[in-house]
């Protein structure tokens, strides 16, 4: 499906917006999804910084950015203008749009709309600094003491009180998980339609055949928790692990990997996929919100480990399952994951690289395209005929 059915009513005009443009991650690909939806589509952020090369996702569109765009070292440092976001947000003029989309996971639903627009908003999470991650995000910024943790308090909590009127301008609400509709309920007692993001399967091809090696693959930043993985392989020293990933804990990870831990940093997709393949297992240990690398892994027929708590129950099939996909820990510990790493070993004949491929299945780029054209249209449509209702009061 690709255009919105629009029954009797009028082709609407459609604004996109997102939350920044700086990177290709995991909210990015709902937006080149939602563009290849609804292609003339105008775009907005509050900045741009895509470098050309990046830009084919977008489709090459201009996006209109907002002032936060042209302050001192925003290219760097955009992120440290939080306390600017809701009033930048604010003032796009989207006054001539009849239907606005919103990519969530920071400030984009706080657009301001009017009754005769219909606003639906996917959001990737409520702001996780400003609502249950706080304490974590002060702990590992320094900040749990002195003033600026304090002016940091305020500007967070100013933020939760934003973030909670905005939400009253939102018609209705996808989201990419169940447990972050859980967490949606928790924060704004809203009810969200669960549509689980596009993962590019297709990138990613089954193989049967399987080296003696474990991988894990995250950007290397302390709330993924991939020390704890190579902690728990120095007390495994016959197991081999390889990590591949960047970011400010490379070179402590480095500094820390045992003999039997190879730690790539960075590497390029082709190479990903060929470690992705090849892998015995794949590692996890993070909390994630839906977590599209676990099921990049399973597409290549690799079993996964990880963490058992947030969206990584609704992407794997555990143990108690006729056909498992892979084997969950329930505490973010170096024991946990030894632990989790034996009893995979004791029960590795029940794991199939078909089976994995299958669950794998359950999140294509067309049952994206499915669903979410199904809610914009429903959503569209209600809010016609409701119109249409009004006008002959």
């Amino acid at each position: 499906m690709n255009n919105l059915q629009l029954l009797d009513y009028a082709l609407p005009k459609i604004a996109l917006v997102h939350d920044w443009f700086t990177v290709y991650t995991g909210s990015e690909r709902v937006v080149e999804q939602i563009l290849n939806l609804y292609p003339d589509a105008d775009l907005f952020s509050l900045v741009d910084f895509l470098p050309k090369e990046q830009r084919g996702f977008i489709q090459d569109k201009p996006v209109k950015t907002s002032f936060i765009q042209h302050l001192p070292l925003a290219r760097q440092k955009f992120r440290y203008y939080l306390s600017l976001m809701p009033l930048a947000i604010e003032q796009f003029d989207l006054s001539s749009y009849d239907l606005v989309i919103t990519s969530n996971h920071a400030v984009a639903k706080g657009v301001l709309t009017g009754p005769g627009q219909l606003h639906l908003s996917y959001i990737h999470s409520p702001i996780r600094y400003a609502w249950d991650m706080q304490h974590a995000y002060l702990q590992e910024n320094g900040l749990e003491h002195g003033i600026v943790s304090w002016i940091t308090r305020i500007i967070l909590h100013n933020i939760r009180l934003w973030d909670l009127r905005t939400i009253n301008g939102v018609d209705a609400i996808a989201t990419n998980s169940r447990f972050i509709a859980r967490r949606i309920w928790k924060v704004y007692r809203r009810e969200a339609s669960v549509i689980y993001p596009p993962v590019d399967i297709q990138n990613f091809k089954l193989c049967g055949t399987k080296e003696d090696f474990y991988l894990t693959v995250s950007r290397l930043v302390p709330y993924k928790k991939t020390r704890l993985i190579v902690e728990a392989f120095r007390l495994m020293p016959n197991r081999k692990l390889v990590v591949i990933g960047e970011g400010p804990d490379l070179a402590y990870i480095r500094k820390i990997a045992p003999k039997n831990v190879q730690v790539l940093g960075y590497q390029p997709s082709e190479i990903l996929v060929k470690m992705m393949q090849r892998a015995r297992a794949f590692l996890y240990a993070a909390l994630e919100d839906f977590g599209i690398v676990l099921l990049e892994a399973q597409a290549c027929g690799t079993p996964v480990i990880a963490y058992g708590k947030g969206a990584a129950v609704e992407t794997i099939h555990g143990l108690s399952s006729e056909e498992p996909t892979g084997v969950f820990f329930y505490e973010q510990s170096v024991n946990a994951i030894i632990h989790a790493v034996t009893e995979f070993e004791v029960n590795h004949l029940r794991f199939t690289p078909h089976a994995c491929r299958e669950n794998a299945n359950r999140f294509t780029v067309d049952l994206f395209r499915y669903n979410f054209s199904r809610f914009v249209e429903d959503a569209w449509n209600n809010f016609c005929h409701l119109q249409e209702k009004e006008g002959n009061k």
